[in-house]
């Protein structure tokens, strides 16, 4: 096959992507990492055995509900438990997540490690007495062109050549609540330059969160929840009346007009998309702990020389991707009021922090809870 046919195959392909009006057909995910093997299914009758999960997979009821995804590579990849088609997404401006309610985390745990491996993620971090997952680095094929034309690449041998500059990963958050459990999507992304002319060298540098892309899976969660394709993309992608919760920062941290569960969930998002990991929390003490996330995305930045957590005091005598040896950042929240909420960084033992350069991290926090 020569250069010039595979090159008008790619630009139809390409055309084709671009064409299509349904955002949910420009994602289609596949990890750098092999996926891991299938476990056994289990009838509908019978308990999933117990694998290696914190959480215990609970029964799987006869009269579950319908758990179709929207991903084209939809695979049976594990068994997961019902759940009622009860869940909603909750917002708050640009924030979405989703709510399930009567359901605990330990019953939402295995159907969401079912979700993103059938969207072709590979779980790369879990932490279930946390709450806390994380997939691997994934390409979304789409970008190469329609799913035919990849297909005969594939069967000349040529799929492999063709790949994306680009490489995305979830961190995936469940808490318990008093109706049941919150979930909550963050997207990370990344892109590769040539850091020379001659461009034979290259660098994976950070690039923004993507809302789209958070929409798209917290869509597809709610059809594997049970709701029908049209309901999840207008409950999630619905506009909302004007936000009236403003954020704004005062000496020593934030003030932000909202209610203590709503500023709990929104900051908790806040944090990560500014590449935080959340390494524990307690909810009745208002106080987050998070230091740098541990993946390519944070060496790349730490490595650079715009890098902003490789800049800051209270983390500079740690080593770039040694988690061990970061200390923790404490941010907590102090209800002000029925309606607003104080946010302050703190260190691990809840001593004033004294880096003036935590108020880039404070101000990027702002201009997303506004």
């Amino acid at each position: 096959m020569n250069k010039t046919l595979i090159s008008g195959l790619l630009c139809a392909g390409l055309l084709s992507a671009c064409a299509s009006s349904n955002p949910d057909l420009k994602y289609e995910f596949k990890s750098d990492s092999p996926k891991p093997k299938s476990s056994l299914e289990v009838p509908p009758d019978l308990s999933a055995p117990v694998q290696q999960d914190r959480y215990p997979i609970p029964q799987v009821n006869t009269g579950s509900t319908s758990q179709a995804t929207t991903t084209p590579a939809a695979t049976s990849a594990a068994a997961a438990p019902a759940v009622p088609a009860s869940a909603a997404v909750e917002r708050a401006g640009t924030q979405r997540w989703v709510s399930i309610p009567g359901k605990s985390p330990a019953e939402v745990w295995p159907l969401l490690k079912a979700f993103w491996l059938d969207n072709g993620f590979v779980i790369q971090n879990e932490e279930a007495d946390i709450g806390y997952m994380e997939t691997d680095w994934a390409e979304n094929r789409a970008k190469l062109g329609a799913t035919t034309v990849r297909g005969l690449l594939e069967t000349v041998g040529l799929g492999s050549v063709f790949s994306t500059p680009e490489r995305d990963k979830f961190r995936i958050r469940i808490e318990k609540t008093a109706n049941g459990t919150d979930v909550f999507f963050s997207h990370r992304g990344m892109y590769e330059i040539y850091i020379n002319e001659k461009k034979e060298d290259t660098r994976w540098q950070p690039r923004p969160t993507d809302p789209e892309i958070e929409a798209v899976f917290l869509s597809r969660f709610l059809v594997r929840l049970g709701a029908d394709e049209a309901t999840a993309a207008k409950a999630v992608r619905q506009e909302q009346a004007a936000n009236t919760a403003r954020a704004r920062l005062v000496k020593g941290g934030i003030e932000l007009d909202d209610s203590y569960d709503r500023a709990w969930r929104r900051v908790g998002l806040v944090l990560e998309h500014n590449g935080l990991a959340i390494t524990d929390r307690d909810r009745t003490l208002g106080a987050y702990f998070v230091k740098p996330g541990n993946d390519d995305v944070q060496k790349a930045n730490a490595q650079s020389s715009g890098g902003m957590f490789s800049k800051l005091a209270f983390w500079k005598d740690s080593k770039p991707g040694d988690n061990a040896s970061v200390p923790n950042l404490r941010v907590q929240l102090t209800r002000q009021g029925d309606q607003q909420v104080r946010v302050e960084l703190r260190t691990a033992d809840n001593a004033v922090v004294t880096d003036k350069g935590l108020e880039a991290l404070l101000q990027q926090m702002v201009n997303e809870l506004k």
